[in-house]
């Protein structure tokens, strides 16, 4: 499957919940981030991790392949105060000089790279000892659930959709980072429930790379009516206490290249 989230850019700026303030303050308290850190944001759709980054002190840059994503993302930014350099490029191949970043970090997106070439590619623009942060904020699917069954929904609606049933760890990334020389690789991970009101469930399910990113906009709007359907008939609290997952995996650039 294929998915170009530019189609769901409008959805997506305004119902994708960025990464919760306990995963900023959680990198913060392992001293990869301080005022005047250089960090590129590698995937970074509309923004969330740099705009947090940036509230923090650091000079922040981002990458993103999709254009109508990355205008979201400069909107936000003015909205916030916040100002990030945004530029379009693929992960895997950065037109950035080496050694010009402390940090990069990933979010919600290392599984649509080649993961050994960017993971190279980062160990080439990090300075001598920086890291990198690869981060997911994954909803949790659970017997009986809205996750699971929004999931089935999709997959009735979008049979090539592959990427549901997960519980929110990628450890594969691992292998990733050492194969690119990465050292003192770790992971941390914590769970907490995310507030949605049925709107806005209903517009991060739109956004979502089983959907809007890879349907017509026929089946789109088709989906969106059955989703109203089975929150109305199934779910009807509002709002909506979503379980989610944070999954973060840390590694070091080597002080010495």
């Amino acid at each position: 499957m294929t998915a170009d989230f530019g189609r769901a850019a409008a959805d997506y700026s305004r119902h994708r919940a960025g990464f919760p303030e306990a995963f900023f303050a959680r990198i913060e308290s392992r001293d990869l981030i301080r005022a005047g850190t250089r960090l590129l944001d590698l995937g970074t759709g509309t923004g969330s991790i740099a705009r947090g980054m940036a509230r923090r002190g650091c000079h922040t840059f981002a990458l993103d392949i999709a254009p109508q994503l990355l205008s979201q993302a400069r909107r936000l930014d003015l909205d916030a105060d916040m100002h990030t350099a945004y530029f379009l490029a693929q992960a895997e191949q950065c037109p950035i000089a080496s050694d010009a970043f402390d940090i990069v970090t990933a979010g919600q997106c290392w599984h649509w790279f080649d993961g050994l070439r960017t993971a190279r590619e980062t160990a080439r623009m990090l300075v001598p000892g920086g890291a990198i942060v690869i981060a997911h904020f994954d909803w949790l699917p659970r017997a009986g659930n809205l996750v699971a069954a929004t999931e089935a929904l999709i997959k009735q609606h979008n049979p090539s959709w592959s990427l549901g049933g997960g519980n929110g760890f990628y450890p594969q990334w691992l292998n990733h980072l050492g194969d690119a020389g990465f050292v003192d690789l770790e992971t941390f991970s914590f769970d907490l429930d995310v507030t949605y009101t049925q709107e806005a469930w209903r517009g991060r399910i739109r956004a979502s790379a089983g959907v809007a990113a890879s349907l017509p906009e026929p089946q789109v709007l088709a989906f969106d009516k059955d989703m109203g359907r089975l929150l109305r008939d199934s779910f009807p609290a509002d709002p909506l206490e979503i379980p989610h997952r944070v999954f973060v995996v840390l590694g070091k650039n080597p002080a010495q290249k």
